[in-house]
């Protein structure tokens, strides 16, 4: 294995998964012909699924799933959790029983543009444009081109260029 990547027993990589140099990835399945970019970290229970590329610099966390043929844009980050915290009501430092993941869903065909924040609890409909450098705060509509802070539909398409259903 390459000293320059940084991955654990438990990851399952598909068919023909190309991977970048200097990524990090752990308790996750990628699925086949996908290619992962340069300086990404996905998590434990992250499942993504075929010829989906994630461009570098991507954080994505646990609870999130990726269906087939998803672009991800460079510097794209995910959350989990609504209301992070670093300690308990108690003052000791968290530990994995003390909150829960909260899942988010990226569907088939959907593309997340460069620097995008994507909040926990969402789901990104199927064939779903997001614009670079948007904040995702709400479920996205298949077939919807989004952008902005927060990401409002700026319109529709029936059929986005190269995808067939």
């Amino acid at each position: 294995m390459d000293s320059f990547l940084c991955i654990a027993p438990d990851v399952k990589l598909g068919r023909d998964v190309k991977l970048s140099k200097f990524i990090n990835l752990y308790g996750c399945e990628i699925g086949d012909q996908s290619k992962i970019g340069a300086f990404v970290e996905i998590q434990k229970n992250v499942k993504i699924g075929k010829r989906c590329k994630i461009s570098s610099h991507t954080f994505i966390c646990e609870g999130v799933t990726i269906e087939d043929n998803v672009f991800i844009g460079h510097g794209v980050t995910f959350t989990n959790d609504s209301y992070p915290r670093a300690t308990t009501p108690e003052g000791h430092l968290q530990r994995e029983a003390d909150w829960a993941v909260e899942p988010t869903l990226v569907k088939s065909g959907a593309s997340i543009g460069s620097g995008t924040t994507v909040l926990s609890n969402i789901t990104v409909g199927e064939n779903a444009m997001i614009g670079a450098g948007s904040v995702v705060t709400r479920n996205i509509p298949a077939n919807s081109i989004v952008a902005g802070n927060p990401a409002k539909v700026l319109r529709y398409v029936e059929a986005i260029a190269g995808l067939s259903k």
